[in-house]
């Protein structure tokens, strides 16, 4: 199954992620917190149009269950997801309200959400949406039973919890997309079923990008303002 390649294909790129500044901050409990706000202000962002395009796809398929499924995965980034952002909040003593006002769409970002936004505004096709999608619950997923494979964290440790919430709870998630992109392919040309590779790929190399835009605390250069 393509999906079973494409994890083959980027565990590497998430090992990367994982070795990298953001997660081992997380995983030794010692980040900037600047670092971690950053991070807060764009995903809340970012969260907010992830569900934004899964609204846009739900008219682009005949399927009820898929539907259902997009409607559900809607009130899980706008209220449930909200459960991983208070962990962080909470890690840097300050008010999640206060910090992801003045969200902004930093560089890596834009870039990552539009590459998603192309897909969904170009493509009739869902998959092709998806598998630009699906990289972001995949990673988080891979990322968390990493960190909890990997360490013993203390009862006290004060992002224990985000990784748990993600080593645990993104599976449903994570199975109906690559489940949407399986069954797309028993249709599709290999030229098709490449393009679907390629949105795969670069997502998940934009979700190194965006951990390591909070790391940075990447700003755009030589502009005051949010473009």
């Amino acid at each position: 199954m393509l999906s079973e390649i494409l994890k083959k294909e980027t565990e590497p790129m998430i090992e990367a992620i994982y070795t990298d500044a953001f997660i081992q901050g997380l995983v030794h409990g010692d980040i900037d917190d600047d670092a971690v706000m950053h991070y807060l202000r764009a995903d809340a962002l970012y969260l907010e149009e992830f569900a934004k395009l899964y609204a846009m796809l739900m008219s682009k398929t005949d399927s009820k269950e898929t539907v259902r499924f997009m409607m559900g995965q809607m009130t899980f980034l706008l209220d449930g997801e909200s459960e991983a952002h208070a962990v962080l909040a909470r890690a840097v003593n300050r008010p999640y309200e206060d910090i992801i006002e003045n969200g902004e769409w930093y560089p890596s970002a834009d870039h990552y959400i539009k590459h998603m936004y192309f897909n969904a505004c170009t493509r009739e096709d869902i998959a092709y949406a998806i598998s630009a999608m699906a990289p972001c619950p995949y990673v988080y997923r891979r990322l968390g039973q990493m960190a909890m494979e990997r360490n013993t964290f203390a009862a006290d440790h004060p992002y224990r919890k985000w990784f748990e919430f993600y080593a645990n709870d993104m599976n449903d998630t994570v199975d109906v997309m690559f489940s949407i992109i399986d069954d797309a392919v028993m249709h599709m040309a290999e030229k098709e079923v490449d393009v679907l590779k390629k949105n795969y790929v670069e997502s998940t190399e934009h979700e190194r990008r965006f951990f390591n835009m909070a790391a940075t605390k990447e700003r755009w250069d030589g502009v005051g303002i949010n473009v």
